[in-house]
């Protein structure tokens, strides 16, 4: 599959980002994953989304080793590190970090009829009620609520080990570059009520958010 490396910064963070064209893709290509039999019965899409969220992790671990798949289907990092990887169109990103929280999501912005069609499903009165001040574009701003709660539930799962739904975290507050969420509900060991403040950036059609608590 053919593939370019490159890396950005957020919020001084280095962000590992592998920009890839699905066409090229083989099955031969994944033989470079030590697990690559464990996706014998996915379809190209998944297989070659894979491949790309893998080589992008490769990098963010100094190109020393690759992240096996968990229980749940979450990466398997080294002992002692935390990492995320996220993918949309055709790029993937991945991020790791030796301490603290780590979760990083990409979405292309949701069109706006679509996020109203969806909203009750991601997002309560309350937080529609700030996206439509924030000052955003519902479009964006709607985007952006959607994938921070997917970066935090990444961030949040190899703690909590249970699965989270959107409604587990609202949206307390959307700023140019950071964006608050607030847990709604108890996740052991985190707290109702304890926040977390994730970074975002807009890049072309797509937005990605990221945590990174060390």
């Amino acid at each position: 599959m053919y593939t370019t490396y490159s890396t950005f910064l957020l919020a001084g963070h280095t962000v590992h980002r592998i920009t890839f064209d699905p066409a090229t893709f083989t099955d031969a290509d994944l033989l470079w994953l030590p697990h690559h039999q464990q996706l014998s019965q996915a379809g190209r899409k998944r297989k070659a989304d894979h491949l790309a969220g893998r080589i992008a992790a490769f990098h963010a671990l100094n190109r020393k080793t690759i992240p096996g798949i968990g229980s749940s289907g979450e990466p398997q990092w080294p002992a002692g590190i935390a990492g995320s990887i996220s993918h949309s169109g055709t790029q993937a990103v991945a991020i790791c970090s030796k301490n603290g929280i780590v979760g990083i999501d990409c979405e292309a912005i949701i069109d706006e009829h679509e996020a109203r069609e969806i909203q009750d499903g991601v997002i309560d009165m309350r937080e529609a009620q700030l996206l439509a001040e924030c000052g955003f574009p519902f479009d964006l701003a709607f985007t952006l609520a959607f994938s921070a709660k997917e970066s935090l539930f990444k961030a949040l799962f190899p703690r909590v080990q249970a699965w989270m739904g959107f409604d587990s975290a609202r949206v307390t507050s959307l700023a140019a570059h950071t964006l608050t969420l607030t847990l709604t509900c108890p996740l052991p060991p985190f707290a109702q009520n304890q926040a977390f403040t994730l970074h975002w950036c807009h890049i072309d059609t797509q937005v990605l958010t990221l945590i990174c608590d060390a």
